[in-house]
């Protein structure tokens, strides 16, 4: 019953779409040439460009296919479905041109597409996102519910269930779980053992079940194959959850070699060429508009801190960045000038003698990290990343802190993501390696974005700055 519910809501999603192209598409041609009609050209009617429609209808409906929008979306997060929306209408708009091309059509405003392209996307991601609202209602009320058995009692099968029971909206209802060396009986979040593996087969027979999503301990690995076997002869739909978690903990990748699947024990989106092109250039583009912004602010702070005390107005220390490189990193000057070789090798504490007046307020606004926008432009630096520590703290840390080194897959940052939530001078280093190696794994640039948003709105005043 399930996989016709989800062809008629397939059906569905083609049908508005259709609909919401043409729409849109309208609404363009109004906005461009009533709302904001041009005042040295004529154009065409409305009849003329929805002609196009005829073409561009099944080409954008094409692509969404391809593009996996229409792939079942229940334990898909919004804002990956909105993406494979958004690079689908990117892909399907550069078609616009040629077919204008093909038909030998030149006088079409290039305008109107823009707001063709951004109109399409605003109505699409308006309509996924509240019939995702509907469909999670009604399967918390058990309608269209997808019926499971899991195949394995383990810590990851403890962990599945979990998030199944924490989804309602998901619409899943799990029937029971098959062991071999668990009694029957036993409950997990109320959930029972109902039997042995080797009862998989009769239970296929008797029941209709929706998906089969297999979960055995990696002791157990010498049954995956005869257990698949009896899915597939079945024709069920069959999800295999692998315990590795607490072997690998990480959230791992998988790719396609040639049709060999490589698991990656860890995703990092930055060691794609093209993720540090895009970051590289927002960093520059970044680091021109923080020296424009903040050249009073700057000039005002090198004199306050030339005046308040004798010595070099900035402050190099030597850091460990990206692949473990050292780098001289700047800061305004905070503290009098003493002798290297007697700088404490641990952090600044409340009351430190070392401070001066103006340190200590730039300190704690961080102002006084505002050079490192220079950093950033010579590339030893990021304006988002996890902190670089001093050789001597990643010496010790590496042998504290398992994955401490992660962090050196990536580029140093002005501010990151363990900072805007908290963990800033001293505070937990291990939860500060948490953060980090979060932002590492789950790094897009709207993830950037959010951060820098953040810094701006609570990240200066550091109240663990002394």
């Amino acid at each position: 019953m399930i996989k016709e519910n989800q062809q008629v809501l397939n059906r569905f999603y083609v049908i508005c779409d259709a609909f919401l192209i043409i729409f849109s598409f309208q609404i363009a041609w109004l906005i461009r040439f009533e709302i904001f009609p041009p005042q040295d050209a004529m154009w065409w009617p409305m009849r003329h460009y929805m002609q196009f429609l005829i073409f561009l209808v099944p080409i954008y409906l094409i692509v969404y296919y391809f593009s996996s929008v229409y792939s079942p979306m229940r334990q898909m997060r919004f804002r990956n479905e909105i993406g494979n929306f958004i690079r689908a209408n990117v892909i399907a708009i550069t078609s616009f041109p040629l077919l204008l091309y093909l038909l030998k059509e030149g006088d079409i405003s290039r305008s109107f597409m823009a707001i063709f392209f951004f109109t399409n996307i605003f109505f699409g991601v308006t309509f996924r996102f509240y019939l995702r609202k509907i469909l999670y209602f009604f399967r918390k009320k058990g309608y269209n519910q997808k019926h499971m058995l899991l195949v394995g009692y383990s810590a990851v099968m403890e962990q599945y269930i979990k998030r199944i029971l924490a989804n309602p909206g998901w619409g899943y209802t799990i029937y029971g779980i098959l062991d071999d060396h668990t009694p029957i009986g036993t409950r997990f979040m109320g959930i029972e053992v109902i039997g042995k593996t080797d009862e998989l087969p009769d239970l296929l027979g008797t029941h209709k079940f929706d998906e089969i999503a297999v979960t055995l301990k990696l002791s157990d690995y010498d049954n995956l194959e005869k257990i698949v076997a009896v899915c597939e002869k079945n024709g069920t739909h069959t999800q295999f959850v692998p315990d590795y978690h607490n072997v690998i903990p990480t959230t791992a990748h998988t790719e396609d070699v040639e049709g060999l699947p490589v698991i990656n024990i860890r995703n990092v989106p930055l060691a794609s060429p093209f993720n540090r092109m895009v970051k590289r250039l927002i960093d520059l583009i970044g680091g021109i508009v923080m020296l424009i912004v903040f050249a009073i602010p700057m000039l005002i702070t090198a004199i306050a801190v030339k005046v308040s005390s004798p010595g070099p107005l900035i402050f190099k220390q030597v850091r460990v960045g990206l692949h473990n490189k050292e780098f001289n990193m700047y800061k305004f000057r905070s503290m009098r000038v003493e002798d290297p070789k007697k700088e404490k090798k641990e952090w600044t504490t409340k009351g430190d003698p070392r401070v001066t007046k103006v340190g200590r307020f730039i300190r704690k606004t961080s102002i006084d990290e505002l050079p490192q926008v220079f950093n950033v432009l010579k590339g030893d630096m990021s304006l988002v990343g996890p902190r670089p520590e001093r050789p001597y703290f990643v010496e010790k840390f590496q042998e504290e802190i398992p994955r401490y080194n992660i962090k050196h897959q990536v580029r140093p940052g002005i501010t990151g993501w363990a900072q805007v939530n908290g963990y800033r001078g001293d505070t937990s280093i291990k939860k500060r390696i948490e953060y980090d190696i979060y932002y590492i794994e789950h790094w897009t640039v709207g993830f950037d974005f959010k951060i820098l948003f953040l810094t701006f709105f609570k990240g200066f005043v550091n109240k663990n700055a002394y």
